[in-house]
């Protein structure tokens, strides 16, 4: 196993590399010029020239990716065109923030996803699947930002249950929890659905294996059987839309953020694309990126925990 993940490891460095490179090159051919930008409408043509020559961008593409890609490689991914702060920091700063929000949302997709796949895969043909199955595809269905908006409508303006937007960092306490609630339900209701169906499919499938039928043979109850039995057989492919989703979620918080009012890394990314600052695109787009792909190694080393059949070495 420590082979394979080392093996894996050694795998990523090409991918990680060409994320950069596409991630550079996407920003460098945006249309829009940091240096005028940085500069304001006011300024001379000296003035333009003195910061282009400042931030480098006078310099052939390839020397400014190698010095991007050698800074990076650092722990420095430049400075923000519009503050000046580094990008690293501001990054270090709200990816907590992304990380509180999507563990929020993916708690939400377990619990809700897991449970009515379970059950509606034990009770197969009753109101309570024929209802779940519609509701999770209504739930695939619905757009993150109009969902939010609702939520945030009834659940914040009219019943004043939660605050309407903004989150204070501090998600271990009640304040925080609240400000988390409603911005999580929006960002885990299209997960906990994709969870449902997935869960409530490869339950089905387990219980027709010939151990189910065994296990029942034997006499032990229903509880065990679907809990011992068929739940851990099903985990794998629910793993791994948990996996791939969780790594989704810390790339998709962008509309919720924004709509929400939650400093990280989503509303950071969106705010450095309207203001045209992209060593700071490029750093968050950087991180999202790795992150997923770590999350993707995750979840082939949780294959062999959940399945003892699995060996990779």
């Amino acid at each position: 196993m420590l082979r394979y993940i080392q093996r894996r490891l050694l795998m990523l460095l090409p991918v990680l590399l060409g994320i950069s490179v596409i991630v550079f090159l996407v920003m460098h051919l945006a249309p829009g010029d940091p240096a005028l930008i940085l500069a304001g409408p006011t300024a001379t043509a000296s003035e333009i020239a003195a910061i282009r020559e400042k931030l480098g961008l006078n310099e052939p593409i390839y020397v400014q990716y190698w010095r991007f890609l050698s800074n990076a490689l650092r722990g420095d991914l430049g400075e923000s065109v519009q503050s000046g702060e580094s990008v690293s920091a501001m990054l270090a700063q709200r990816f907590p923030n992304t990380v509180a929000l999507a563990v929020a949302a993916m708690i939400v997709a377990m619990i809700i996803g897991l449970t009515s796949g379970i059950i509606a895969a034990v009770k197969k043909g009753s109101v309570f699947d024929s209802a779940s199955m519609v509701t999770a595809l209504l739930g695939i269905s619905l757009p993150n930002f109009w969902l939010g908006l609702m939520l945030m409508l009834i659940f914040a303006v009219r019943l004043r249950w939660f605050p309407v937007a903004g989150y204070n960092g501090q998600w271990w306490t009640v304040t925080g929890i609240k400000q988390l609630t409603l911005p999580a339900i929006t960002l885990g209701v299209q997960t906990a659905a994709l969870l449902a169906r997935i869960t409530r499919s490869s339950m089905l499938e387990v219980m027709r294996a010939d151990f189910v039928r065994t296990a029942r043979a034997k006499g032990l109850s229903q509880m065990v059987t679907i809990g011992k039995h068929v739940f851990r057989n099903a985990l794998i492919p629910v793993a791994t839309v948990i996996g791939i989703n969780f790594g989704g979620l810390l790339g998709g918080t962008v509309v919720t953020e924004s709509v929400f009012a939650i400093n990280g890394v989503g509303r950071t990314m969106v705010q450095a694309i309207t203001s045209r600052d992209f060593p700071v695109v490029q750093g968050a787009v950087l991180l999202v990126a790795s992150t997923f792909v770590l999350m993707n190694l995750l979840v082939d080393v949780m294959y062999a925990v959940l399945d003892p059949r699995i060996r990779y070495d």
